[in-house]
């Protein structure tokens, strides 16, 4: 069986990767003009762009060819991360590692490839810039020259998304931390005016004019911060409307069946995602969601025979100080014994291929259970071999 590459710096690869807590269905426009652009310069009719995580080389727009995801292991561009230079593939249909690929056998039968790694300052190739052709062809230097610009661009345009996902996130800390010293100056503020009643009460029995005009100022500044302080509250009250960085369960489980549908279809999978009716609508922290959860299911669909079910359920349940997210990843696979099980909660990474001869790469459960303790969260695992498995992840959420 082939071997399929895997970068020397995988692990740290896919945390980079992570970081960047991307919506693989949210970027075809911001880098539309940058594949066209790649093919008018290396006159190619087709150019991807191209992100690659522990299953699937993930389309993140294209030009020339209506692509969106395929399994890493088809993918010619996971040669591409696994080295820190451009990969060329003359002619696929001549290539032992390609020619029998769907996408070279079949329309579009492409036969020329040229891919240049996404790296970032930290030397993690996320992806690839590809150009491939019908036809075989033959890149100048200058050309090349061209496309390498054009991949640092596309680097640097998802590094502006990063930060501004992570301004986002801070302004709406900030505004959190508002609300919070509002609530916390309210209650001295009112026990101060209340004893300050108390005082201009028994001054007045007594007569004392210096304390009561003492007082007076008190009982008049205690209002005014008291008044700031509702001001604060009255125009932080919470929107429901989501904001950038957030998902409730109804767009959660719509993100995941665009995201992993193919998936099942193309292995004859039934897929079903349900969530909790109750609390549908109420956000919480998108951020690294859709890593975990497409991890596990990637997983759970790779290790589950033809004709198999593979279910997730999703639930918030709202509490008094905090929410708690609820992502149960079932299926009926081959199941794990306690030495799997223990291998995943140790974060150790091991590599078994699928039901269906999917390569294994033993990365996407260690990065799971990396992002969920990142996330003070708990993952349980309950499974036995041939009974299928249960892959259970709780997460608090802000209130």
């Amino acid at each position: 069986m082939q071997n399929n590459p895997v970068p020397q710096n995988e692990m740290e690869r896919i945390i980079s990767l992570s970081d960047y807590d991307i919506d693989y269905t949210a970027f075809q426009d911001q880098f539309k003009d940058l594949a066209k652009l790649a093919a008018k310069v290396a006159g190619t009719e087709v150019s991807l762009v191209n992100l690659i995580d522990t299953f699937t080389q993930w389309t993140i727009t294209n030009h020339g060819l209506e692509i969106d995801q395929m399994p890493r292991d088809q993918s010619v561009c996971q040669y591409t991360i696994a080295t820190e230079n451009p990969f060329e593939v003359k002619d696929l249909q001549s290539d032992d590692r390609f020619k029998d690929k769907f996408y070279v056998v079949d329309e579009p039968k492409l036969r020329y490839y040229y891919g240049i790694p996404l790296r970032t300052e930290g030397g993690h190739n996320l992806g690839a810039l590809c150009v491939l052709d019908k036809d075989l062809k033959s890149l100048s230097p200058e050309k090349i020259e061209l496309l390498k610009i054009i991949a640092d661009e596309i680097v640097n345009r998802l590094n502006a998304q990063k930060m501004i996902t992570g301004l986002k996130t801070k302004l709406h800390d900030a505004n959190e931390s508002k609300k919070k010293v509002a609530h916390d100056i309210r209650g001295p503020l009112g026990g101060i005016i209340g004893l300050a009643q108390v005082i201009s009460e028994q001054g007045k029995e007594n007569e004392i004019d210096e304390v009561l005009e003492f007082i007076n100022l008190i009982q008049r500044s205690g209002r005014s911060l008291l008044e700031l302080a509702d001001e604060i509250l009255t125009t932080s009250k919470p929107v429901r409307d989501l904001k950038a960085n957030e998902f409730n369960l109804l767009i959660f489980k719509d993100k995941l069946e665009k995201l992993y549908m193919p998936q099942a279809i193309s292995k004859n999978i039934k897929f079903t995602v349900t969530t909790s009716v109750n609390s549908a609508t109420i956000p919480f922290a998108k951020n690294k969601l859709l890593q975990i959860t497409g991890n596990l299911i990637s997983n759970a669909m790779k290790f589950t025979p033809r004709e198999g079910l593979v279910t997730v359920d999703l639930s918030l349940k709202v509490e008094e100080t905090r929410n708690i997210l609820q992502i149960n990843v079932t299926d009926t696979g081959v199941g794990l014994d306690q030495a799997g099980i223990d291998n995943i909660m140790g974060g150790i990474k091991t590599s078994t291929d699928g039901t269906g001869g999917e390569a294994g790469y033993g990365f996407g459960l260690a990065l799971v259970k990396h992002l969920i303790d990142s996330l003070q969260g708990t993952l349980h695992i309950y499974s036995q071999p041939g009974q299928g498995a249960n892959f259970e992840v709780i997460l608090p959420q802000a209130p």
